[in-house]
Order: structure tokens, then sequence, then C-alpha cells
């Protein structure tokens, strides 16, 4: 076999379509858009969610509550969730995903108070509760805001 001999496979290679290059092209004259209307026209369309001047269904919904565009969402851990980590270790938002113990950390991970820490660690997190510092600096541990 040559470098020569080598070609794509079958069906892999698909040539570009191009439209409004004439009948021969098999996209000519109205490019697919069709002969008149709105979506003929450059520009023509409309904007997602219009149905034709009907009241929308985004409008037509009742809306209820109040959604903060600026709030993050923190992942909260109680502290008797880390005394499955060896004494002395490093944890880290990493570490924590490896154990099973949060999923996704989305905007940050905040450990509560909540619960007994029996082991010496050094945990590195978005946040403490101020009786989580208390009890981690107890055990003889370390409470790291990254």
């Amino acid at each position: 076999m040559n470098l020569t001999d080598l070609r794509p496979v079958a069906g892999s290679k698909k040539k570009k379509f191009i439209k409004g290059r004439g009948h021969g092209s098999g996209n000519g004259k109205f490019a697919g858009r069709g002969r008149d209307g709105q979506n003929s026209r450059s520009g023509g369309g409309t904007r997602p969610g219009f149905e034709g001047g009907q009241m929308p269904l985004y409008r037509r919904l009742p809306k209820r509550g109040f959604h903060c565009l600026n709030s993050k969402d923190i992942v909260a851990i109680n502290l008797d969730a880390l005394n499955v980590f060896r004494a002395g270790s490093v944890i880290t938002v990493e570490k924590l995903q490896e154990k099973g113990i949060i999923n996704n950390p989305r905007d940050g991970v905040k450990i509560l108070g909540d619960g007994e820490l029996t082991k010496k660690l050094t945990v590195q997190v978005n946040a403490f509760s101020k009786s989580a510092i208390e009890k981690i600096e107890a055990a003889g541990g370390k409470a790291e805001v990254v």
C-alpha cells in the first residue's frame, strides 16, 4: 500500500451545500425559501416567542416569586460528612467530588457546623460557618477560604 492509494471512507466527505447558484445547482432561484412571504426576504422572520400577534405563552402564564440574577448557588455540607477522610489530609472541592460527598460544586461549597469532627483536617473550600471554623480548629485542623 502506498500513500497515494489512501482514500477517505465512502460517505465521510460531504460537499458543502451552496444555495442560490442557479437551477443546475439543485437549489437555485429561491434558494429553498419559497417564492413569497416574510421568511423569503432577507432579514425576514420573527423573534423567538412571537406567536403572530396572539398573546405569547411567556406572557400568558402567571409569574410568581422573585428570582435574583446575582444570587449564587452554594452547596452546603455538614461537618460530620468530613469524617470519611484520613487524619491530616487536605480537603478540597475536587476531593469532596471524588469521595461522592458532592456531585456538582455549582457556585461554591460551604461547610456548616452541624455534627462533630473527630480528625485533624485542613479544609479548603469557598465558605465556612462560624461554628464550623471553631469545631475544625478545636480538632486541631485549619479552615482556609479559597
